[in-house]
C-alpha cells in the first residue's frame, strides 16, 4: 500500500507545484487534480500571457475553490494562487532580464501568513532551456527570495534541470530540496519523452519542517487519465509545516 499523504492540519500546509501549459489541454482534468490535492498554494508555471489571460486564470481559480494572488502575464508565465486560508502581506511580479533570442522570463511572488505562522515568502518560477541562463536565473531565484525579508520562504517552478545540473544544485545546497528532505508518491515529473526526469521541484528554507514531498500519484482523487489529460508534466505536491510567529 502507498503510503498516505499527511492529512490537512490547523498547522502545515499543502504547496503544489504545476506547470499548466498555458491551459492549452483538458481544462477540466487540470482541475480534477488540484482539487484532489486540496492545495493552500499553487505554484503556477506557464499560465496563460495572451489574449484574455486573466479570465483564463481566473476560470481555473474558480474551477478549484482558490484566488489569484499574483503572476500570469507581468511575470511572463509564473502565477500564484492561494486557498482562503491564506491572509496576504504582499505580491510583485518580477521580470528577469531579457536575453536576445531566447524567451523572457519572470518569477511571480508574494508574502502571506496562514493561522499564528509566521510569514511566508513564496516564489513560483520557470527557469531558462539556456543553460548559462538558466544557471544565472537560479542565482535570481535565491536574491529574490532573500529580497522578501521573511526568515521563512518557499521556491518551487519548473527548473528545465535535473537534479545533477547545475542550476538545481544551486537551489538544493541554499535550500531544503523537498522531495530529496520527505520523499512520497512519485519522482519524475517529466514523462512524455525519454529519458524521465525530475525537473519540477520545491525547495524550502531550512526552517520550515517538511512532511512529504512527490508526484501525486495514488493520492485518492488523482487518477493517472486526468494526469495525462491535463498538462505534459506532472505536478509536485508537498507539506509543509511552517513555525509560528
Amino acid at each position: 500500500m502507498p503510503t498516505p499523504f499527511p492529512p490537512a492540519t490547523t498547522e502545515s500546509i499543502r504547496v503544489l507545484s504545476y506547470n499548466i501549459r498555458s491551459l492549452r489541454d483538458d481544462r477540466t482534468a487540470l482541475a480534477r487534480v488540484i482539487n484532489a490535492c486540496a492545495p493552500d498554494l499553487v505554484l503556477i508555471q506557464e499560465a496563460p500571457r495572451f489574449f484574455r489571460w486573466r479570465k483564463k486564470l481566473s476560470r481555473l481559480a474558480g474551477a478549484t475553490g482558490l484566488v489569484i494572488l499574483s503572476g500570469g502575464a507581468p511575470a511572463a508565465g509564473p502565477a500564484l494562487l492561494c486557498s482562503l486560508r491564506a491572509t496576504v502581506d504582499r505580491t510583485e511580479d518580477v521580470l528577469l532580464p531579457l536575453t536576445p533570442g531566447l524567451h523572457r522570463r519572470g518569477l511571480s511572488t508574494a508574502v502571506v501568513r496562514f493561522g499564528t505562522s509566521a510569514p511566508l515568502g513564496v516564489v513560483s518560477c520557470h527557469l531558462s532551456l539556456d543553460k548559462e541562463e538558466r544557471y544565472a536565473q537560479s542565482g535570481m531565484v535565491l536574491d529574490r527570495l532573500a529580497a522578501l525579508g521573511v526568515e521563512h520562504a518557499i521556491a518551487g517552478g519548473d527548473l528545465n534541470d535535473r537534479p545533477t545540473g547545475p542550476a538545481f544544485r544551486r537551489l538544493a545546497e541554499a535550500l531544503q530540496d523537498c522531495r530529496t528532505v520527505a520523499p512520497w508518491g512519485g519522482e519524475d515529473t517529466w514523462v512524455r519523452t525519454e529519458p524521465h526526469s525530475r525537473i519540477d521541484a520545491i525547495f524550502a528554507t531550512k526552517g520550515i519542517e517538511v512532511l512529504a514531498c512527490g508526484v501525486p500519484l495514488g493520492l485518492p482523487g488523482v487518477s493517472e487519465t486526468d494526469l495525462r489529460a491535463a498538462t505534459d508534466h506532472l505536478p509536485v505536491l508537498a507539506a509543509l509545516k511552517i513555525p509560528s510567529a
